[in-house]
């Protein structure tokens, strides 16, 4: 696989669909069709031009290797540990998204995805329904909602490839197969390696569980199969050969970090704890890393949120010895998550919509 090859190459199946969605001027009735259409078990919506239809037919179902019994386990795992993981998620994996100066000029040249509030919420419901129980299957609404974040990518090729400002020579294919890889790693193994990293304990079959769910979405995401590795180990030395090879400081990532640790901070209450969300970034992503996007040190911050980590560490070795502490911890991850979704869209479900220009 030449992985400096992928930098050039995007999703023919979804970049086809907005090329004909913006040259026949639809896009925006398309979206309206769209958000109406959230469930895995919804039939495709009557009112959409015939390539939306085909597209969604041809994207509807998860990749033939795809272990039911593996994503089972991994629903229970984010049960289990959904408070771990929407705290890594939040705190690391954004941050680490912002450490690849490509995707980070990428995210700021289109405004829209420069909005931390837009792209916290956006992001979080796309966890949320990948922590559904059968979220490929009855009941679930995951596909849809990775078939229309597809389309988002899409469109944003579209318009990002065609500004002045991106060089191709120099940087590719906007979002690109090498972005969208590199992005399924930091929200897999590297979220994972951020667990254990606080202390929390995820064993090698709940690693590869988790992972697996990842490596089915990417693969209904778009992701070419043959890119993304199979096991856990062959993901962690790509992620770590590729993705954090990648890292550097930028302009773009300093930016789109402090508007981020800044939209935090406004869910925390008063000034009092000013330097607590700068604490539980540098908790879970690299010193470096962190230094390079400039996100503040607060040693005495630093001191309780590591405490914090202590405590949590104690409520999960009691989820096996006390119910109460199961339930706790069962709730919390979806109460992350959640809140973030419901604070940052007035309480109203995420509506993912194909941006129609590129500064929307």
């Amino acid at each position: 696989m030449d992985l400096q090859a992928l930098k050039y190459e995007g999703d023919p199946l979804a970049d086809a669909v907005i090329a004909h969605l913006v040259e026949s001027g639809s896009l925006n009735e398309v979206n309206r069709v769209l958000a109406e259409f959230r469930g895995n078990d919804e039939p495709i919506p009557e009112h959409l031009p015939p390539v939306v239809r085909d597209y969604l037919a041809a994207t509807d179902d998860p990749p033939e290797w795809m272990d039911e019994e593996r994503v089972a386990r991994a629903h229970d795992f984010f049960i289990d540990d959904g408070v771990h993981v929407a705290s890594v998620l939040s705190f690391g994996a954004m941050v680490n998204c912002y450490a690849q100066p490509r995707p980070s000029k990428v995210l700021t040249l289109t405004h829209r995805l420069n909005q931390p509030h837009r792209r916290l919420s956006e992001t979080s419901q796309f966890v949320l329904n990948m922590m559904e129980p059968n979220a490929f299957g009855t009941g679930g609404s995951f596909v849809p909602t990775i078939q229309k974040t597809r389309l988002i990518h899409a469109a944003v090729r579209y318009f990002v490839g065609r500004s002045p400002e991106w060089d191709h020579a120099a940087d590719g294919v906007p979002v690109c197969q090498q972005d969208l890889l590199g992005a399924l790693l930091i929200f897999s193994v590297q979220v994972i390696d951020g667990m254990r990293r606080i202390g929390v304990s995820v064993t090698d079959t709940e690693a590869e569980d988790y992972y697996h769910v990842w490596r089915v979405a990417g693969a209904v995401l778009g992701i070419r199969p043959d890119a993304m590795p199979e096991t856990v180990k062959e993901a962690e030395e790509l992620s770590n050969t590729m993705v954090r090879a990648s890292y550097a400081p930028s302009d773009e990532g300093i930016e789109l970090t402090r508007n981020l640790v800044e939209l935090y901070e406004k869910f925390v209450p008063g000034r009092a704890f000013d330097g607590v969300v700068a604490a539980m970034v540098r908790q879970v992503v690299d010193a470096e890393v962190a230094d390079w996007l400039e996100v503040p040190h607060s040693k005495g911050w630093t001191r309780t949120v590591n405490a914090g980590a202590r405590v949590m560490r104690v409520f999960e070795r009691g989820e096996d010895r006390s119910r109460v502490a199961r339930a706790v911890l069962d709730k919390a991850g979806d109460l992350l998550l959640g809140a973030s979704v419901r604070t940052l869209t007035d309480g109203q479900p995420t509506t993912l919509t194909v941006p129609a220009c590129l500064k929307t």
